[in-house]
């Protein structure tokens, strides 16, 4: 695929000045990465518009700008082509750039506030075991049958995206499971994707400070049911208020999962404790190395998504007991110690009323549950008191402290927790900035068989101070916190 006009097939184009039979190279949205030859699409960012930087690209060479404004100084060699969304621009220029690699296997989207992480990685396990090559693009990592690749974003940006479901392709991989999130949503990063089924799993408090309402954080995830085809079919989560609301007018063939309504799929929780939990599902009894209810809603479904594609039954349930949680997905850590550590990557309101109630559910009644989280910098501030008052009401001890600050002053994020506390709480909270004496101090605190829940990063190996990302990894350190001694 050399000519433009093969690049730009499908894109709403408002006018082109130049010739449409210009061969790229390859294509960009980073100036700096431009050489000569080369499409540079103008996107107008959260912080930084691109068509600031189309003078920066034609220097280095672009030969095509893809732009919603045309700039003052028009280059004769350049060919500029006006359209009307440069993100959808993007979007399709990089699925053509590739030849479609989404309508070549089977993608599975899954979005929704908690549990996009665990349902993608559990169904990449799943689907592994069929002897099918599978991939994954998940929070945590990206693989490819089993090569891993690094991952900063829950979802990429389109052009490392269709590149990602290209090798796919390349390597023969049949079903694909990604993370959706709602920033990709609104910013058009899956814009043009063929998926093969979508899954909703629930929706909370979280990312106001970039869609502001509730209301529009809803709309943008219902956004993505609404551009499924008919030859699609899509699972949601009938225990969520929104759940109904997310599949109305869908084209996608609808099902639904529950544990407490009515619906397609449903399981019930017969016994847990910190190792796992019985269930029951489609009749069958079965043990899972996955705990809590949270958890039931993702084996569910995964259960779901397989049987969407035909999986039989006994394939399925033999294998569900096998899989286990992604890193730092309530991963315990227990065998260096008499105490319980356990991390979890819960950074929203009810993700951390989720993972509390499956500890205090679990947990020997005579025994305390010590919770040590903060919240991001430069995030949504409104959730910083729902965070504080869930843990403090819901934990023995708690304490607050720093959780990637950025260019806030922790002591001020820390504070904002604390107004959430009710006042019956306040004797259980204690706070401590560095995140490492605070996660030594709750272990000094506790007694055998008492419980550390150390919440918000997961699977995350930094800090963040300003500009300055540092190595930090919670697991490590409450291992080493759990073997010291009072």
């Amino acid at each position: 695929m050399s000519l433009l006009k093969d690049l730009l097939y499908k894109v709403e184009i408002l006018s082109v000045l130049g010739s449409t039979s210009v061969r790229v190279n390859k294509i960009d949205f980073d100036s700096n990465k431009i050489k000569k030859g080369d499409l540079f699409v103008a996107v107008k960012g959260f912080k930084n518009d691109g068509h600031h930087f189309i003078g920066s690209a034609v220097e280095n060479g672009a030969s095509v700008i893809v732009c919603q404004l045309l700039p003052k100084n028009i280059i004769k060699e350049v060919t500029y082509v006006l359209v009307s969304d440069s993100r959808k621009a993007l979007a399709m220029i990089s699925s053509n750039f590739y030849n479609d690699p989404s309508g070549k296997l089977k993608l599975v989207g899954v979005t929704g506030t908690n549990g996009k992480t665990s349902c993608t990685t559990l169904m990449y396990q799943l689907f592994k075991r069929l002897n099918k090559k599978v991939g994954l693009i998940s929070t945590n990592i990206i693989l490819i049958n089993g090569k891993k690749i690094q991952s900063n974003q829950t979802t990429p940006d389109p052009l490392f995206l269709n590149n990602i479901l290209n090798e796919m392709v390349e390597l023969g991989v049949e079903y694909c499971f990604m993370e959706v999130s709602s920033h990709a949503i609104s910013q058009n990063r899956i814009y043009g994707l063929k998926y093969a089924a979508a899954a909703f799993t629930n929706l909370s408090h979280d990312h106001l400070d970039y869609h502001k309402t509730f209301k529009a954080y809803r709309d943008v995830k219902k956004k993505f049911f609404d551009s499924l085809s008919k030859s699609t079919f899509s699972i949601t989560n009938a225990d969520d208020k929104n759940g109904s609301y997310m599949i109305q007018n869908t084209k996608s063939k609808p099902f639904s999962y529950s544990l407490n309504s009515n619906s397609d799929f449903s399981l019930k929780i017969l016994e847990k404790d910190f190792n796992g939990m019985k269930i029951l599902i489609n009749k069958t009894e079965l043990w899972t190395k996955l705990t809590g209810k949270f958890n039931a809603y993702n084996i569910l479904l995964v259960y779901a998504i397989a049987k969407g594609f035909k999986i039989s039954d006994d394939f399925i349930l033999k294998n569900l007991s096998l899989l286990s949680s992604p890193e730092g997905r309530f991963e315990l850590v227990n065998d260096v110690s008499d105490k319980i550590g356990i991390i979890d990557y819960a950074h929203s309101p009810d993700s951390l009323k989720n993972v509390i109630t499956t500890i205090n559910e679990i947990k020997k009644s005579d025994k305390i549950l010590i919770t040590v989280v903060g919240c991001g910098g430069n995030r949504d501030k409104s959730k910083r008191p729902l965070m504080g008052k869930i843990a403090s009401s819901l934990s023995d001890k708690v304490i607050f402290t720093s959780d990637n600050p950025r260019h806030e002053n922790p002591l001020d994020i820390i504070n904002q927790m604390r107004d959430g506390v009710n006042d019956i709480d306040l004797n259980k909270v204690d706070y401590e900035i560095d995140r490492e004496k605070a996660i030594q101090k709750a272990c000094l605190k506790a007694r055998i068989n008492d419980v550390i829940l150390v919440a918000g990063k997961g699977h995350e190996k930094y800090q963040v101070h300003g500009d300055l990302k540092t190595d930090f990894n919670d697991k490590e350190i409450l291992i080493k916190s759990l073997k010291t001694k009072p």
